[in-house]
């Protein structure tokens, strides 16, 4: 208990020293679980694959289920053909090419085991693009389809590298057998997550009296619930978690936001707790033997397979080539290529933890190199837009019967507006209601006569329908400041 109170405060401590470099939290991790690993303080000896494998194979339950309960339908439709292109075709294509040109360079390694580590290194990170494009001003439509394709394209790796795994394990099987299994997982993975998804919707509305608490029980019940099933109908169960979370985070269901929330958390601790462990599991003078395959791999995933399967898959899609080559650089590695990397060691096939510590090399140099050179690159493409702080925010009402109102946070933007109004004055929104107003870390509880000025945030209950008229309301009842046009046009928008 010592040593992990000593890892935990580790990083915590190195994470508030690095935090203005934007260092993804799965590096930090890792690295921490590298120093108090047995290479180089030796405070903890881990050796065990297939017991990493099975914490990975939970981990990845949770993190996969909250992805799919974080995206939402309304921005998957502006982005959905490439997306959905680039998360199953995508992942076949650059696992294909990654395999066949390391096999025609490094004749040695076996096809197999080449295609294999193609399919362990084809999807992008979640966790890092999230990172990395957390608080920067990305295109809004090219920051979604990004963060959409790293989530939603996990799954598909994890298929096709235990499809590909399969293959090695007993090729005796037969080439139609796989392939039939292979279709069988995704359709059932799938088809499976969104009935048990519907199903625990409706359960949920059926005893939506019950206490938060409750449901914390009962959605991690659920997500056990559908990955269970899915294994035991020999379909995927990780597809079957992610598309279950995507059908409940898009309905109306009891404490909706307060779970959002705590998925959040349980993400972030799950992340963090999984990629130390992993970081114990290396062996960095290992690397000595593997570094020249693990440099060529990348060069093969960064200039050939990724751009060869962006430029493919968005050919007919309204995507410049602006924004199509911040999509490849974009092609970041992370915590599934990891975990996916002790299944061959799990399984027998990677006894000296070859494939494993190829696949750490890679993921490490593709966050490093591409995770700190993302954001410059996309300022030298003018991909950034201007900073503008958003006029409202939807936070958490809690409630347990369906309701049709909102709880939104409203800043009035001293950029824009100046003097000051009466609460009393506002002509707001049948049945609106301002509920306070915070000012400079106080929090005012507001009258008819209470003045509200620039730089204030009000919390407002207000009807769904009226939701985006509450801006223009409120900022109506102030003086516009003398503002040049493209200000002008910024200020009518919000």
């Amino acid at each position: 208990m010592l040593i992990a109170s000593l890892v935990l405060l580790t990083l915590v401590l190195i994470a508030s020293i690095f935090h203005k470099i934007n260092i993804p939290v799965i590096i930090l991790s890792l690295t921490i679980g590298i120093i108090f690993g047995s290479d180089v303080t030796g405070l903890i000896y881990f050796d065990n694959t297939v017991f990493a494998k099975e914490v990975a194979n939970i981990a990845l339950m949770f993190i996969l289920f909250i992805g799919g309960f974080g995206t939402k339908k309304q921005s998957f439709r502006s982005v959905l053909r490439p997306v959905s292109l680039l998360a199953t075709v995508g992942i076949v294509t650059t696992a294909l090419i990654t395999g066949f040109v390391f096999h025609l360079l490094v004749p040695k390694v076996p096809l197999l085991y080449a295609l294999l580590l193609g399919s362990i290194l084809a999807s992008t990170d979640a966790a890092a693009v999230f990172s990395i494009l957390k608080g920067k001003n990305v295109e809004p439509k090219l920051r979604t389809l990004t963060e959409l394709e790293s989530v939603a394209n996990d799954p598909m790796a994890i298929v096709l590298t235990l499809f590909v795994i399969g293959l090695i394990q007993g090729a005796q099987s037969g080439i139609l057998s796989s392939i039939l299994n292979f279709l069988w997982q995704l359709a059932g993975g799938i088809g499976i997550g969104i009935g048990i998804g519907w199903l625990a919707v409706y359960v949920m509305k059926k005893v939506r009296q019950s206490e938060a608490e409750y449901f914390i029980i009962y959605m991690i019940a659920v997500v056990l619930f559908s990955y269970s099933i899915a294994n035991v109908s020999r379909a995927s169960g990780m597809l079957s978690v992610f598309f279950t979370g995507l059908v409940m985070g898009n309905q109306n269901i009891p404490y909706k936001k307060g779970l959002l929330s705590f998925n959040n958390i349980i993400s972030f601790i799950t992340n963090v707790g999984l990629f130390i462990l992993l970081g114990l599991l290396v062996f960095p003078h290992n690397f000595a033997k593997i570094w020249g395959n693990g440099i060529l791999i990348f060069l093969i995933l960064s200039l050939v397979s990724r751009p060869i399967t962006v430029f493919l898959l968005t050919w007919f899609c309204d995507i410049g080539l602006k924004e199509k080559t911040f999509l490849i650089a974009a092609g970041i590695k992370g915590s599934v290529p990891i975990v996916l990397a002790t299944y061959p060691s799990a399984m027998g096939l990677d006894p000296d933890h070859e494939i494993f510590n190829i696949v750490f090399f890679v993921v490490t140099l593709s966050v490093v190199i591409q995770g700190t050179s993302l954001i410059p690159l996309a300022r030298k493409l003018n991909l950034l837009v201007k900073d503008r702080r958003k006029t409202y925010k939807i936070v958490d009402l809690v409630t347990v019967t369906d309701t049709n109102f909102e709880l939104v946070e409203v800043y009035i933007d001293e950029d824009f507006y100046e003097g000051s109004c009466r609460v009393a004055d506002m002509e707001l929104p049948p049945g609106t209601l301002i509920t306070l107003v915070k000012r400079e870390g106080q929090v005012i509880s507001p009258q008819g006569s209470t003045e509200v000025f620039p730089r204030d945030i009000l919390t407002i209950l207000v009807d769904k329908q009226y939701i985006e008229m509450i801006p223009i309301d409120i900022l109506r009842s102030f003086v516009m400041k003398q503002l040049d046009n493209a200000d002008r046009e910024r200020a009518s928008e919000a």
